[in-house]
């Protein structure tokens, strides 16, 4: 019974301890973890670990007196700790992807796909090949005289009149 009174009352102590530091010496030790990291939340969070850890090894600390220094050494190692977690979580933090189009750009860019393909078709054969090769098929204009049996003179003339049929169409329509 008395070793248990003891202990009540060694608990009653730190709870008076560490309560009266709190109130005397908790915002100085939030700027000073505030300032080691940047962060107020943060801060807060490491000091009331502080006062937790203090609380519970109470009875170890041998001079009672050295209860703020012991506080303050403990703010300073734990806001160090919480810098390096956040340079290893930097240095293996995902990368992210490249940036994508939205979905809207997608089903716009299908759309206009779609009309250019429609008006595409509405063109004479020669002129639509020679499109088709030029633009899609990425040739040459050699390789296009050679694939549509015509002279590169041919293919020059097909491709720009039908480039010419083409934008008309699709500005008349963009128009009505």
């Amino acid at each position: 019974m008395v070793a248990e009174l003891g202990a009540a009352g060694a608990r009653w102590d730190a709870d008076e301890a560490v309560t009266a530091l709190y109130s005397e010496h908790y915002r100085s030790l939030v700027r000073l973890s505030a300032l080691l990291l940047r962060d107020s939340m943060q801060a807060e969070e490491v000091v009331q670990d502080a006062f937790v850890a203090m609380h519970g090894a109470w009875r170890r600390i041998q001079d009672q007196d050295k209860a703020l220094a012991y506080l303050r050494q403990t703010v300073v190692n734990r806001s160090r700790s919480v810098l390096r977690r956040r340079v290893v979580a930097d240095k293996y933090a995902p990368t992210p992807g490249p940036d994508m189009p939205s979905a809207e750009h997608g089903a716009l860019s299908r759309l206009e796909s779609d009309r250019v393909m429609a008006a595409l078709r509405k063109l004479p054969e020669r002129q639509r090949e020679a499109l088709v090769l030029r633009y899609y098929g990425d040739l040459s204009e050699a390789d296009i005289a050679a694939a549509m049996k015509v002279s590169k003179g041919a293919v020059k003339s097909h491709t720009h009149r039908g480039m010419a049929a083409l934008r008309a169409m699709l500005e008349a329509e963009q128009t009505s």
